[in-house]
């Protein structure tokens, strides 16, 4: 077995959980997944379906990569800011019982997305994918916009670009202005007569996930047709509102984005650099360096060195001996 003490990574979000279990001296060593998301309830996120998924990922983790010990965990989740209360108060001696760990940094899944993006460094990054929420930082303090779910914001995200796209369906489907023929056709291939959407919609637990489903429909359609350009156009302005939001005004921070949204393409990615030149244009347009996995490995192996430098905050980021100065 290795005799250095391992570290602990981990990603929990709305797709499931991804594990990584590693040296600071070899890296990562061993990789588990969950397809199963954790579960929230009237606690917000249930630590022990948590605990439930991640203990057995952890020991078959440890048993292939003969890591005898782990001395520090990063556990980076999906809805921590605002549904983590219970997570704080329990998952830390959950996992001091059950690994021994000592040194737990519970994270949001904005900041580990914009550790794995750009480092410990200033600026601003966007996570878009089904959601979307834009993080930033000067390294003295971390700044959040949006990130608010599909009813209330999201602004920009896949969901809010797949309903925008399924309303102007459904515009054209009853001859009211503003409506895109070309997207009720695609509507109605990906989910049948417009007339029975609503029934189909509505009950289901994943509506977020089904409107993003049709983001990319808006996206095929943005050549040719004005309304489906103009609704990228729109979430472009929101992505870059989110960014310059959060962005540190003075130096030269950089800007990244990252997320499943953005493998759409141009008709995104076009105008998001436009509005991004207006509204940042003392900012650095740089490409994401990798995931919020990324991140949480990056986190957890400067934690296990006593080389983490990021700013502490009691939503975002905070370690289980207390908040990080």
């Amino acid at each position: 077995m290795t005799g250095a003490a391992g570290f602990l990574a981990v990603d929990s979000g709305g797709s499931g959980m991804r594990v990584v279990v590693g040296t600071v001296e070899r890296g990562v060593l061993a990789r588990r997944e969950s397809r199963e998301p954790v579960r929230t309830g009237e606690r917000g996120i249930d630590p022990g379906h948590l605990m439930e998924q991640l203990v057995p990922m952890v020991r078959a983790s440890m048993a292939e990569s003969e890591v005898a010990e782990l001395g520090a965990a990063a556990i980076g989740a999906a809805g921590l800011a605002s549904l983590g209360d219970a997570l704080r108060a329990e998952l830390p001696a959950a996992l001091a019982r059950e690994f021994g760990l000592g040194r737990v940094a519970l994270v949001a899944d904005a900041v580990t997305a914009y550790v794995g993006a750009l480092g410990p460094r200033p600026g601003a990054v966007v996570a878009a994918g089904t959601g979307l929420i834009a993080t930033g930082t000067d390294l003295t303090c971390w700044r959040r916009a949006d990130g608010w779910g599909h009813l209330l914001g999201d602004c920009g995200s896949g969901a809010w670009i797949g309903r925008a796209g399924l309303e102007a369906a459904l515009r054209a489907y009853d001859g009211r202005p503003g409506g895109s023929v070309a997207l009720l056709t695609r509507a109605e291939e990906q989910f049948g007569p417009m007339g029975g959407l609503p029934g189909r919609l509505y009950p289901r637990p994943d509506r977020p996930a089904v409107l993003a489903s049709f983001a990319p429909q808006v996206a095929a359609c943005a050549d040719g047709d004005p309304v489906a350009a103009d609704i990228l156009r729109a979430a472009a302005r929101h992505m870059a509102e989110s960014a310059a939001a959060v962005c540190p005004g003075t130096g030269e921070p950089q800007v990244a984005f990252t997320g499943g949204l953005f493998k759409i393409g141009d008709p995104l990615v076009v105008p998001l650099e436009e509005e991004l030149a207006k509204r940042l244009p003392h900012a650095r347009r740089v490409a994401a360096a990798g995931d919020p996995l990324q991140g949480s490995v990056r986190i957890a192996t400067d934690l296990a060195t006593g080389a983490l430098t990021l700013p502490g905050d009691e939503a975002l980021l905070c370690v289980a001996n207390g908040k990080l100065d």
